[in-house]
């Protein structure tokens, strides 16, 4: 998606070969008229597939899934790092490895959100070595629940995320593929 590209270049910045910081617009300041055009995109994409939900991880990824779930007009359930004192009803949970943090933590759903049968759109701001969403796919599994694809905004080519999750059937879009980074320089993969 060329404004996303657009705004990596110009807003982020490769810290190096393995670390990109976008939170001028993504992640920590969000800009609500590049992630409504990121939904659309999105959208559009998934156009012929049936989706009862949005799904996502917390926090990063709630913006962009929000905005998806708003413009389908279907609920976002987003899926919580660690089990809260309220959370006190049956639970789905896994554990899963954050790249970014390097460090593990358990993924918690409440049964209360993810049912059976229900077709699900995963949304989420990064991809690198697919764990995210692995484990969101572990919790859907468990629900008895289906993929019906996966949305990143950006994804690190180089890293094996996207071939993980192809390798298991899933329709992987990605608004923004990186190629290649070091400090101060991003080179993108042209989608199809």
């Amino acid at each position: 998606m060329k404004q996303l590209e657009e705004a990596i270049l110009k807003y982020g910045s490769a810290i190096n070969e393995q670390v990109l910081k976008v939170d001028t617009f993504l992640n920590h300041q969000i800009d609500p008229n590049l992630m409504y055009l990121m939904a659309a995109d999105i959208l559009e994409h998934f156009k012929d597939k049936k989706i009862d939900k949005i799904i996502t991880i917390e926090a990063s990824g709630i913006a962009p899934a929000l905005m998806v779930a708003y413009q389908l007009n279907v609920p976002l359930v987003f899926f919580k790092k660690a089990t809260s004192s309220i959370l006190n009803e049956e639970l789905y949970q896994c554990q899963v490895h954050s790249f970014t943090k390097n460090k593990d933590y358990t993924l918690t759903a409440s049964k209360n959100y993810i049912h059976e049968g229900e077709k699900l759109l995963f949304v989420d701001d990064f991809l690198a070595n697919g764990e995210a969403a692995l484990g969101a796919i572990n919790i859907v599994k468990q629900a008895n629940a289906e993929i019906s694809g996966i949305a990143i905004i950006i994804e690190k080519s180089f890293q094996p995320g996207r071939e993980r999750l192809t390798a298991e059937g899933y329709d992987v879009y990605s608004l923004a593929r990186i190629k290649q980074m070091a400090a101060n320089h991003i080179e993108f993969i042209k989608n199809e």
